[in-house]
Parts: C-alpha cells; sequence; structure tokens
C-alpha cells in the first residue's frame, strides 16, 4: 500500500528570476515530474501565486476575521508543492531528494499525508 506525501518548496521572497535562469530549471522540473510520473509516483503539483496575494481567515469568537496577505511575515514562502505516492519515507524522500536538486538552491519539505 502506498502512503501519499506532500514536496513543499520553499523559496525567498522577492522577485522571480529572470528567463535565463528560470526556464532551465523549470525544464528540468518538467523532466522530473515526467520521471515521477512514469514510475507511478507523481499524483499532482501546482505552483502558487506570490504570499501578497493570500488571504487568511481566523475565526475568533463568533467571528471570523480576514486579513489580506500571508498568515505570518516570513523571509520564505511556499511557492508550490507536489502531492506523490510512495511506499514509504525512504522512497518519498529520494523523490524530495531529487526535487531539492532540480530547484536547488530552494529547500523541499517532505511530510506525509494523513488522510480522515
Amino acid at each position: 500500500m502506498t502512503q501519499k506525501y506532500l514536496l513543499s518548496i520553499y523559496q525567498p521572497d522577492g522577485e522571480v528570476p529572470p528567463p535565463e535562469i528560470l526556464d532551465p530549471i523549470m525544464a528540468n522540473l518538467e523532466t522530473l515530474n515526467e520521471e515521477m510520473r512514469a514510475k507511478g509516483a507523481w499524483v499532482f503539483a501546482v505552483g502558487l501565486h506570490p504570499p501578497s496575494t493570500a488571504t487568511v481567515l481566523r475565526a475568533k469568537d463568533d467571528d471570523v476575521l480576514m486579513t489580506d496577505g500571508p498568515f505570518t511575515e516570513g523571509k520564505e514562502h511556499i511557492g508550490g508543492f507536489t502531492i506523490i505516492q510512495a511506499a514509504d519515507l525512504d522512497e518519498a524522500l529520494e523523490w524530495g531528494r531529487k526535487l531539492a536538486t532540480v530547484l536547488n538552491p530552494l529547500s523541499v519539505e517532505v511530510r506525509p499525508i494523513a488522510f480522515a
């Protein structure tokens, strides 16, 4: 039985890299996604808009407070994520290593998904 894992991609706040830097990274990412698909590991992947587009909702008493922008102030944010399925954590970490290598110097967090 396989377990699903979230591979979160952390990137620094600020401008998107110029095409001469970003385009080869995106091509390598697509190659890795194709490898994951071929091995049956890939479930889906998405990129996210900048944190400035976020809206945070927080219940307080009988009201829900709404604020613009990210939940926390920080120097980095989740720029996208990939959902994979793997036989175990070791296999998921291997995919995470490959993703971190493609996206170097960005960090990748691997976390099992808990289903209710």
